[in-house]
C-alpha cells in the first residue's frame, strides 16, 4: 500500500488555504486539484514557474522539475506539477515572475524594451 501525506497548500493571491491527502507515487498538483483545490498551473510538465511553490515544511521529491533551478530547488521551491510528497508538507504558492526573476533575472537586461532594444531611463 502507498503510504499518503497531508499537504497544506495556501494560495497566495486568492488567500485561500487547502489541505488535501497526496499518495507518495502522485504529483501534487492533480491530487489536489482532484480533490477540489484550484491552484496556478500551465504546462503540467514542470517545464515554466507557473505552479511553483515554497516550501515552509516538509520534503518532495521533483526529479522531472525543468524549469526550476538546482539552487532554487535548494531554497525550497518546488513545482507542484512534478513534485511527489515524501513528507507532509505545508506549502505557498509563489508569484510565477518573482520565481521566473529569481532564477533567469541575471541573465536578461533589465529596464523597458521596445522593438527589441532597451529604452532610455525617463
Amino acid at each position: 500500500m502507498t503510504r499518503s501525506h497531508r499537504i497544506n497548500i495556501h494560495h497566495r493571491d486568492c488567500n485561500q488555504h487547502f489541505t488535501v491527502e497526496v499518495p507518495e507515487d502522485r504529483y501534487i498538483l492533480q491530487t489536489a486539484e482532484n480533490q477540489g483545490a484550484k491552484l496556478p498551473f500551465a504546462c503540467r510538465n514542470g517545464a515554466c514557474t507557473t505552479c511553483a511553490v515554497r516550501i515552509l515544511s516538509g520534503e518532495v521529491e521533483q526529479p522531472e522539475a525543468m524549469g526550476l533551478s538546482p539552487d532554487l530547488r535548494k531554497k525550497g521551491y518546488a513545482l507542484l506539477c512534478v513534485s511527489y510528497p515524501r513528507t507532509d508538507l505545508e506549502v505557498e504558492t509563489q508569484d510565477e515572475d518573482e520565481v521566473y526573476e529569481l532564477q533567469f533575472g541575471r541573465y536578461f537586461g533589465k529596464g523597458k524594451v521596445r522593438f527589441g532594444l532597451p529604452l532610455d531611463e525617463d
